[in-house]
This record gives structure tokens, C-alpha cells and sequence, in this order.
């Protein structure tokens, strides 16, 4: 496939980092995404909510590179490496076009936000040659109010994280000290955007927000922290997002050079399941312990690209 260059900004701040990289020259941005749009899979993917995976799976994109740095991150071949394949906006077109004939219950963009410009122009197409499926934007929660505002029209449901309160842990994990400061906002943003969550009658989500949270081992205090906050919101207007309490971190990548260089255990993540629970946020998902398995990690083999 050709490369593909003139979606590229000269003057990168699709995210924010806002690192002004030339990418139309070439450059590589803070989140390692150059010139040419990357993936590294596509395909049916069956871990994730029940309601965004069902029974047909979910039609999953995995993009290159990141704008966070998260030291424990499960994809980091991908999101730190660079590994992906360079392909055109067409042959995307042509991927989210398969997924759907594979019988995809949805498209999930997954980290797509440094190839928005690409990523709009190959929905386009596949709309325009019948495209009908929900699309997904699978996000870190990093993600600036313009960049949330530009994927109106084109994103269904957000499936996004709060990883974090404290500047301190996401400065230290992700390297982005103003994580919360930017992830609430834009986290209110993508729930007006998107509205209160609506299912089919096989309760596959059409539209909505899901919030996700991963417990982290030894930070049980700023897991209390992102669901107070999460109950303020849902509080605020009750029934306006999913909740999602996920224990299935493992420490990969560069985690134990941070601290966090194991399993949570069994009396951590009760203790911020039973938080979520006095709040109030029980009307979503909470994963089994037995969820930490790296089986449940995909192989970057660049299947499907």
C-alpha cells in the first residue's frame, strides 16, 4: 500500500502534549506517530465489555504509538515500540469494511487519537460504500476538548479510562502530570457528547460512555480518589456513563523499575470494588481477579493489516 502523507500536520497538536512536530515532513511526534498512518491488528476481539464485545466480538483496530507513557502498558510493543504497518486511508476504509462483513458487532478504534485526520477520512469512505456499524473511540483518556469536539459525528461510544487523581502517580506512570486535569474535562465532554448509554434489544451498546478504571497494585487511596470522582458525576446526572472496575493489571513493559512490579491482590481490589460499590456504581462491570492473565493480551502480528 502506498504511504499516506497529506493528512499529516505540520504543526502537530492533535493531543495534549502538543508537541508541534512536523509530521508532514516526517517527524516523529512525543507519541512516536510520523508521517504515514501505522496499525499493527485488526480483528474480532473478544475481552472486552460484554456489551461492546457480545457474542460476534468487537471489530478492533490497534494503531500505532501513544500519547501517554505508561510504564505498565499491556500493548507497548505498539504504543512505545512503534511496531505497526504503514497502510493507506483505503486500505483502513477496506479494514473496517471486513470487520463488518466478519459480522462485528462495532468498530473499535483503539489509541487512535494521533491518526484523527486519517481515521475520519477512511470512515468517510467506508460510510460512503456502507459502513453502518457503531464506532468505538477506545481511549487512555488523555485527549483534548478540540480533538473530542472533531470526532463528533464520527464516534458512537467512548470507552475510555480515568486512570488517575494524583499528579505525583500519573507523572510517575504516564508521565503526564496534568492527566486528571485534562482527562475530566474531556471526560465530561465525551458524555455530552455521546449522551447516556443506549442498547439494542440484544443489549450491545449503540451510543454512550463506558469509564473504565484499572487498579493499580499499592494505590488502592487514588483508586478512591477516580471513583469519588466518578460518583460525583454519576451523581450529578445519574445513569450518564457505565462504570467499569477492571483488576486485571500485570506488570509489563517497565513497571517494576516504577514500583508497581506485581499483581494486585485479591484484598486490594476488593477494597476498591466495595468503594465503588458503597458509591453507588454498581449499575456496570467489575472483573474477576483471574482477569490478570497475559493470555488476554493480543498478539501484535499484524493480523489483519
Amino acid at each position: 500500500m502506498p504511504k499516506t502523507t497529506n493528512f499529516a500536520p505540520e504543526t502537530c497538536t492533535l493531543c495534549p502534549r502538543q508537541c508541534r512536530a512536523d509530521r508532514a515532513a516526517g517527524r516523529v511526534g512525543f507519541c512516536g506517530a510520523g508521517g504515514a498512518l501505522k496499525a499493527a491488528r485488526a480483528a474480532l476481539h473478544f475481552w472486552e465489555e460484554p456489551c461492546i464485545s457480545g457474542t460476534r466480538g468487537s471489530g478492533t483496530v490497534f494503531f500505532s504509538g501513544c500519547t501517554l507513557k505508561c510504564c505498565f502498558c499491556q500493548n507497548y510493543p505498539i504504543s512505545a515500540e512503534g511496531l505497526g504497518k504503514e497502510i493507506s486511508v483505503g486500505h483502513l476504509a477496506e479494514i473496517f469494511l471486513d470487520l463488518q462483513a466478519q459480522g462485528a458487532h462495532n468498530i473499535n478504534l483503539v489509541t487512535p487519537g494521533q491518526w484523527q485526520p486519517w481515521i475520519i477520512a477512511a470512515l468517510d469512505l467506508a460510510r460512503a460504500q456502507g459502513l453502518h456499524l457503531p464506532i468505538v473511540c477506545n481511549t487512555g483518556g488523555y485527549e483534548t476538548l478540540e480533538s473530542i469536539e472533531r470526532w463528533r459525528g464520527y464516534i458512537d461510544i467512548w470507552l475510555a479510562d480515568l486512570k488517575y487523581v494524583s499528579p505525583a502517580l500519573s507523572a510517575e506512570l504516564s508521565a503526564a502530570p496534568d492527566y486528571f486535569a485534562v482527562a475530566r474535562p474531556g471526560i465530561e465532554a465525551m458524555m455530552a457528547q455521546a449522551g447516556h448509554p443506549v442498547f439494542d434489544a440484544d443489549g450491545i451498546l449503540q451510543k454512550g460512555v463506558i469509564l473504565r478504571h484499572l487498579a493499580l497494585p499499592g494505590h488502592v487511596d487514588d483508586s478512591f480518589a477516580v471513583l469519588d470522582q466518578m460518583a460525583a458525576w454519576n451523581r450529578a446526572d445519574p445513569g450518564c456513563f457505565l462504570p467499569s472496575v477492571m483488576s486485571q493489571y500485570t506488570p509489563f513493559y517497565k513497571a517494576a523499575d516504577h514500583g508497581i512490579g506485581r499483581r494486585i491482590t485479591t484484598y486490594e481490589y476488593r477494597r476498591v470494588v466495595n468503594y465503588a460499590m458503597d458509591l453507588g456504581l454498581s449499575d456496570g462491570y467489575m472483573q474477576q481477579k483471574s482477569s490478570a492473565k497475559e493470555e488476554y493480551t493480543p498478539s501484535f502480528d499484524l493480523t489483519g493489516v
